[in-house]
């Protein structure tokens, strides 16, 4: 999760200036890193003290990386629709459009992780509430070990397939929080998608 997190922080070095919000891009940085930093402190190991400071904190760190690439996803959609003068190159366009498409993936990954089932924290505990999501391990325990419950990598494998199929996969989502959350990844998708690919296939023509 530590490094999913830092990963993110670490792509925006490659948007073009018009797609940042975060001006001050070390300041971005250092702050996501001290974000981590904190709970790694607050909470090592695996994840497993339920305090609500940690889960507040979580949910600062998420909300963070989801509100800064948010505002370049539609930077760029608007770029591409008005036809500025950066969107004229094909290759800062695709690393653009890949670079907001991963850390989407990695935004929707992490909540998914930090609220299903009440938290990371709940579901090593096993004090958590009902599941949001089906795994397939959870239809056939028999094939993992005693205890399972989803780590990060699962959550995240969940995001990606959902923004690269555009609907559900091999995990279904069972809350209508969860559904909601998946519709709107889609959509980002979806959008950034075909807006990208459509505006450097009309550059390279």
């Amino acid at each position: 999760m530590a490094v999913a997190v830092l990963i993110a922080g670490g792509l925006r070095v490659f948007l073009p200036d018009q797609l940042r919000l975060d001006d001050a891009r070390p300041a971005f940085i250092v702050v996501l890193a001290a974000l981590i930093i904190a709970l790694i402190v607050g909470d090592p190991g695996r994840i497993d003290r339920q305090a609500t400071w940690l889960q507040v904190l979580t949910g600062v760190l998420i909300g963070v990386i989801t509100f800064v690439n948010g505002g370049s996803s539609v930077r760029l959609v608007y770029a591409i629709i008005k036809t500025e003068r950066f969107t004229d190159n094909a290759n800062t366009l695709l690393v653009s459009g890949a670079v907001i498409w991963v850390t989407n993936v990695i935004a929707f990954g992490l909540w998914y992780w930090a609220l299903d089932r009440g938290g990371a924290a709940a579901r090593a505990l096993g004090t958590g509430s009902s599941p949001a999501f089906l795994f397939p391990e959870m239809s056939n325990p028999e094939l993992v070990r005693d205890g399972w419950y989803p780590s990060f990598v699962d959550y995240l494998h969940h995001s990606f397939s959902t923004a690269m199929a555009f609907s559900p996969t091999d995990v279904s989502a069972i809350k209508p929080w969860a559904k909601l959350m998946m519709m709107a990844e889609e959509t980002i998708s979806v959008v950034v998608g075909i807006l990208v690919v459509a505006r450097a296939v009309n550059i390279l023509r």
